[in-house]
């Protein structure tokens, strides 16, 4: 199956990889995985899993090396798309929609988080997997561990309840669209929160507290 441009704009979603891209186009040579995690400073399994997400989005292909007849071969990757174009088309969509939805009578921000409640959906199963056992599900460990993936670089500061979140891949888009981007990232988390069966109405989300910092506030029974 050929790879969709949703594929691929999923794919570049996750700040790690666009950085792992980003490094294969940058290279002369083919990587392997573990080149690839020492220069992110990733742990190998986590440079593979985001391997795996480039190559079936189709934005780099794997290449055998055989240094000889015995041994296990070694799998390198390369760069097989130009990323430049396949990340500005991520933001020129984005930017599009957001412009668009904008134009609701709200700002956009009621069908911003129906978006991200149903873009919640994707990492409902990785979210279940992390969560912690109990008598209640905790939800700070799955928000925080799909928060990384997507590239938020989140911080938890338990005692003032409150998730920080130091970087954003949608940075941009969020500073020329605030009420509709980050309404999606609100509808994420909200939607991460019901698919783990808890209340979302106490996670809220304040933007820009900093120039690169916004910060993510839960309810006392969420922290």
């Amino acid at each position: 199956m050929v790879p969709t441009n949703e594929a691929r704009y999923a794919a570049l979603a996750s700040e790690p990889r666009r950085r792992a891209l980003a490094l294969l186009t940058e290279s002369a040579v083919p990587l392997g995985a573990s080149a690839v995690a020492a220069a992110l400073a990733l742990h190998i399994t986590t440079a593979r899993f985001h391997l795996e997400h480039l190559e079936a989005a189709g934005l780099i292909e794997r290449h055998v090396a055989r240094a000889g007849q015995r041994g296990r071969p070694h799998v390198l990757f390369r760069a097989v798309a130009a990323p430049l174009a396949a990340e500005n088309a991520q933001q020129q969509l984005t930017e599009a929609l957001a412009a668009v939805i904008g134009e609701d009578a709200d700002g956009g921000r009621a069908r911003a988080i129906r978006a991200g409640e149903r873009w919640s959906a994707q990492y409902a199963a990785a979210a279940a997997g992390v969560a912690t056992d109990g008598p209640t599900v905790n939800v700070v460990p799955p928000l925080l561990s799909v928060l990384t993936e997507i590239g938020f670089e989140p911080q938890l500061r338990a005692e003032e309840a409150v998730i920080a979140l130091t970087s954003c891949p949608f940075r941009a888009e969020a500073r020329a669209n605030p009420d509709v981007v980050c309404s999606v990232h609100l509808g994420l988390m909200t939607g991460l929160a019901r698919s783990l069966g808890q209340d979302a109405e106490g996670i809220s989300l304040e933007p820009f507290v900093q120039p690169t910092l916004c910060l993510v506030h839960l309810s006392s029974k969420h922290s």
